[in-house]
């Protein structure tokens, strides 16, 4: 048998205890140490007993900081030259640099960042987001499907809030989070990847903004993410070539609360259009900015300088550099809602800052694809940003030739447009019940042929088969939607689907206090609304009062649906008036409720000047583009016992503050104007009502904000 241990030995001889203080690594305490504390007991040995000393918890390891980031921010198009902005856990803005041409950044990010990270790429008013959990950093691409990622990570889907939720440790992301969220996204695109070939990590795989193989995925797909205060309200669709011009479009809607979420359906190669579009986007406008940077002399015929303005017609461009931007070399051959390029004595015509030295160095930029037509013309997005700052949104169509994209225009014969609107009114003689309401612009210019509107009516037939009349009216220089009735024009275009109230001071519907702009009974939901499609297709007959002329359809499909009343609350914001016009305006419209025209005069004339004094008479949120058009509402004097309704539009850089308003004659019928003392100013009698200011935005939605001087019954 084996010698047995003694659970407890005796001591050592202080002899052999001493001799432990030699052994390499130990010490005659530490050794003492070792000798007594594995015995229990009453101490019966002659020294006291200790339990030992706990060993202290190791420290954790610090979350290693990730060294640089690096990526290309891209919707198809490079988003060149937007602003970069990379925020850590701690909430720490770690990064800000800039894209380069090509989309492409790089950050090198300081040893105290902690991820995970949320990067946005801003440009203009528009922002893509990304996210990344990633400790060792690397690629973090920015792009449309990232941003949907972002969003479902994000607190109630706003991917503007993801970097809040974090650092306030409401909103956890790992990797194993972004990963998930990344696969559910890859699973409704699949269609669409495995036609293209596309197996690239959205936020880490490599890939160039030149219209290839990833990047073509993003020219592929139009993306929205539209928060609403409690989820997000996604739609992708598929920028496909439609076989008709009514043909719905391809497109999956969800909510980024949604459990589950059905993918694309099958996509053939034959459905996309050409690869590189978004290059060739890019490459138009840069083409029009140098047209734009040549003088005014170089540019087109009989220019008195380069810092006047000419009239002229297509013929009258002589610069190569802008008559190449036309199909064919030609830009007799662009035609856009019945315009041509030129540019009229009134400075009227498409292109006009062709002929105009003040435009001599606009920008043309932020391109992106918007849609295809069926016979493959491609409908794009872009910004104008004019030597004096000034800027706008729209969006044109252009036509391949030869691998190029040439402008072509619309071909319509007239003026017209479906867009989504936003509108808030607000009603300066009262307080408490100013509302927005959200819905559709539609919107038909008057035409007219020897003072007289050449249209009886327009026939406007929605997506779901709804028909709207449009009226026109001698005063007014559009057609009005008509009443119930069908035979009287009323004062709008705008087809609300929802309203809300603003103030504190009213509840339930604002169709109560002004029924007569709420032309369609049928009060649309959120839910409802959420699930239209961004391009719905319209169509309009128009009649003409000359019966031997045939009607002419025009076919419409929108960029992008209106927004619900929760998405109107979270995206905003209007132009509002300064306090000192606001006080101004009340002061001449308590007593009446309007502005009321005094006799005319030749030497001074009757105008409104919408200034405070030569101060601003409204202020523009920074995160909005300044309005472009302010239109003066109003009535005539009464002719027969009655009073014509008018609008008077006037044409705004969107730096601009403060106008003056002239009076316009529409028709030959149009009482509003007086012309007896050989100045067209405003009749005497003639009220102003309501003023409005105009923007179409980067959404390419229609923003009104309007200012009711009038009162409603009981307010």
């Amino acid at each position: 048998m084996g010698q047995r241990m003694d659970p407890c030995p005796s001591p050592q001889p202080a002899d052999q205890a001493a001799s432990l203080s030699w052994m390499p690594g130990a010490s005659f305490a530490g050794a003492l140490v070792l000798a007594i504390s594995g015995c229990g007991g009453g101490g019966g040995h002659g020294f006291p007993v200790f339990p030992p000393a706990p060993a202290p918890a190791p420290a954790p390891a610090p979350a290693p900081a990730p060294t640089s980031i690096s990526g290309v921010a891209a919707g198809g198009s490079a988003f060149s030259n937007a602003s970069i902005t990379v925020v850590d856990k701690a909430g720490a803005t770690v990064c800000n640099t800039t894209t380069d041409a090509q989309g492409t950044y790089n950050c090198d990010l300081p040893i105290s960042t902690v991820p995970p990270l949320v990067v946005s790429a801003q440009r203009g008013t528009d922002t893509l987001f990304s996210v990344s959990a990633n400790p060792s950093g690397g690629r973090v691409n920015v792009t449309p499907i990232t941003s949907i990622v972002v969003s479902l990570l994000a607190p109630n889907g706003d991917p503007a809030k993801l970097a809040a939720g974090i650092g306030s440790g409401s909103t956890v992301v790992d990797q194993a989070a972004v990963q998930a969220k990344v696969a559910e996204v890859v699973a409704i695109l699949k269609p669409l990847l495995d036609t293209l070939g596309d197996s690239v990590d959205p936020i880490t795989g490599a890939f160039v903004a030149d219209g290839t193989g990833h990047d073509r995925v993003l020219d592929s797909i139009d993306v929205t993410v539209r928060p609403d205060g409690t989820a997000a309200n996604i739609e992708i669709t598929l920028a496909s070539i439609p076989t008709t011009p009514t043909q719905p479009p391809i497109a999956v809607i969800f909510k980024s609360t949604d459990a589950t979420v059905a993918p694309l359906p099958p996509v053939s190669i034959s459905q996309l259009g050409q690869p590189g579009v978004g290059q060739a986007i890019s490459a138009l406008l840069a083409n029009m900015t140098a047209c734009y940077a040549v003088p005014l002399t170089q540019r087109v015929n009989n220019a008195p300088g380069n810092t006047g303005s000419a009239v002229g017609g297509p013929a009258d461009i002589v610069s190569p550099t802008c008559r190449g931007l036309f199909a064919g070399d030609d830009p007799a051959q662009y035609l856009s809602g019945g315009s041509r390029v030129g540019r009229d004595a009134s400075g009227n015509g498409s292109f006009a800052g062709i002929w105009r030295g003040n435009a001599t160095g606009a920008v043309f930029d932020q391109g992106s694809l918007a849609r295809y037509r069926p016979n493959g013309d491609v409908v794009f997005r872009y910004h104008t940003a004019g030597a004096g700052g000034s800027e706008t949104f729209d969006t044109l169509v252009a036509r391949y030739e030869g691998g190029a994209l040439k402008l072509i225009g619309n071909q319509y014969v007239y003026n017209a447009s479906i867009r989504p609107a936003m509108a808030q009114r607000e009603y300066v003689n009262a307080s408490g019940i100013d509302w927005v309401g959200v819905g559709y612009n539609l919107f038909v210019s008057n035409q007219t042929a020897n003072g007289a509107s050449v249209f009886s009516k327009v026939l406007i037939t929605s997506p779901a088969g709804k028909a709207y009349t449009m009226l026109p009216s001698p005063g007014s220089s559009y057609l009005g939607i008509a009443d119930a009735n069908g035979q009287i024009p009323t004062v709008t275009g705008l087809l609300f689907l929802n309203g809300m109230f603003n103030g504190s001071g009213a509840s339930g519907d604002p169709r109560s206090i002004e029924p007569g702009l709420f032309v369609d009974p049928t009060v649309w939901t959120d839910a409802q609304i959420s699930l239209l499609n961004n391009q719905s297709v319209w169509t309009m007959e128009f009649f003409h009062v000359d019966t031997t002329k045939a009607n002419v359809v025009q076919t419409y499909r929108t960029d992008n649906r209106p927004l619900t009343s929760g998405e109107a609350r979270t995206r905003g914001p209007f132009s509002d008036l300064t306090p000192g016009m606001r006080t101004r305006l009340v002061s001449q419209t308590v007593a009446n409720g309007v502005y009321v025209f005094g006799a005319p005069s030749a030497t001074t004339p009757n105008v409104f000047d919408f200034s405070d004094g030569g101060q601003p008479a409204w202020s523009v949120p920074s995160t909005a583009t300044g309005p472009t058009l302010f239109s003066a509402f109003g009535r005539s004097p009464l002719v027969n016992n009655v009073r014509i309704a008018f609008n008077d539009d006037t044409t705004l850089a969107s730096t601009t503050r403060s106008v003056t308003s002239n009076c316009t004659i529409q028709t030959s019928g149009d009482p509003h104007c007086d012309t007896t003392t050989g100045v067209t100013q405003y009749a005497q009698n003639s009220y102003i009502s309501t003023l409005q200011l105009f923007v179409h935005n980067q959404d390419q939605m229609d923003v009104f904000s309007l200012f009711a001087l009038y009162r409603v019954a009981g307010h």
